[in-house]
């Protein structure tokens, strides 16, 4: 059997322009553009949004209008909106926006979760117990994200066994599904098959998540290796808004036309229009002229 014989007939695409893309922004996009920008995405046929986060709005004063934006989006049947929450007021307002989607966010690296969220590992997973319980039983679907799956920052190569077990934890407290981020861009197609080698025996391929970033441009490299593997969902951003504004040398998301180009290539099916992608895009740039300038 061929290497294209051998992947996956379809793949879904998470969409994560509106939240890691517009978070790194240097001038706000105002609430009307955003809700805009979600309900065409979602028009363009993505199964998951994921459309802001309920963390401190000194935090990440772009998302400052969280709720409003989970508030007046039209929602889509068949798409899922998701947003990240850090702790239990972030999960409070959530709910109270009607969110029935959410993520928690760990990092592989201590050096990493100490800069991103000003607590230790065991720290952010003491917040996460009480958020992951009211969840459940609230009924929503929960993501989890294991940032710095490959590199960090501060302190370099991470442990694949480390990243086994931030995902072990997450799906643990209750996650269905596990995104390891490529958090800064440097992970090597090498790199990627280290970790799915191991991360695939320990866990069922189809609950696991692929987050990259294109800063060295081997995004689709990776994300080939990830196919091989069979990984069927990834994140992308339109037009490779965004990136980490707690990781330096992270500038930009992987963009969502790129990689549905790749997997149409490959005929494998998304159900996302890349046209309309690109119209969503075009029309936010149009609204607000120079974002994505640090979009590499």
């Amino acid at each position: 059997m061929s290497f294209v014989e051998r992947l996956p007939r379809q793949v879904t695409v998470v969409e994560v322009g509106p939240r890691d893309g517009l978070q790194n922004e240097a001038q706000p996009v105002p609430t009307e553009l955003k809700v805009a920008f979600i309900e065409r995405l979602a028009d363009a046929g993505f199964p998951v949004i994921e459309v802001t986060s309920f963390v401190s709005p000194k935090a990440v004063p772009q998302l400052a209008d969280a709720e409003e934006v989970m508030r007046r989006i039209a929602r889509r049947p068949g798409t899922r909106y998701l947003a990240l929450v850090p702790n239990e007021r972030g999960l409070e307002r959530a709910l109270a926006a009607g969110c029935d989607a959410i993520a928690l966010f760990t990092a592989a690296s201590e050096a990493f979760s100490q800069a991103n969220v000003r607590a230790s590992i065991e720290e952010t997973f003491g917040r996460f117990r009480p958020v992951a319980e009211r969840a459940q039983a609230a009924g929503l679907w929960i993501r989890g994200y294991v940032s710095t799956a490959f590199h960090c920052p501060y302190s370099g190569p991470v442990d694949p066994q480390q990243v086994l077990s931030m995902a072990d934890r997450l799906f643990s407290l209750g996650c269905h599904e596990v995104a390891l981020a490529d958090t800064i861009g440097r992970a090597t197609p090498r790199d990627v098959d280290r970790l799915l080698a191991l991360a695939t025996r320990a866990f069922e391929p189809s609950r696991l998540a692929l987050h990259f970033h294109d800063t060295a441009g081997l995004a689709l490299a990776n994300v080939m290796i990830g196919l091989d593997y069979g990984i069927t969902v990834f994140d992308a951003s339109a037009g490779g808004l965004g990136g980490c504004p707690f990781a330096p040398g992270a500038p930009g998301n992987l963009a969502t036309e790129r990689l549905l180009a790749l997997l149409e290539g490959l005929g494998i099916e998304t159900g996302v229009d890349r046209e309309a992608v690109a119209a969503a895009v075009a029309e936010l740039r149009e609204a607000v002229p120079g974002i994505g300038a640090r979009a590499c």
